[in-house]
């Protein structure tokens, strides 16, 4: 397996630990996607693309659904 080939599995593990790891914390919350709606520069959809792992997101995003779903930002990206 080539290394280009490793990484992009890596990622795509990651992102997809990610996704279950938000979509937890924001069940557990009992917030739904829709929530988002009112969230400047946070869509519904993009919610559900991370949460489905489709798409990759910003830290300065991150730091936005953190703070929606009362979470610091180390505990949205303690999944590993």
């Amino acid at each position: 397996m080539s290394i280009s080939l490793i990484i992009k599995y890596m990622d795509d593990e990651y992102l997809k630990k990610f996704a279950q790891h938000l979509k937890k914390i924001r069940k557990a919350k009992n917030i739904k996607q829709d929530d988002f709606l009112d969230v400047e520069g946070i869509s519904r959809s993009t919610i559900a693309m991370v949460e489905t792992a489709k798409t990759d997101i910003t830290l300065s995003k991150l730091k936005i659904i953190a703070d929606v779903l009362g979470v610091n930002l180390k505990e949205l990206l303690d999944f590993d």
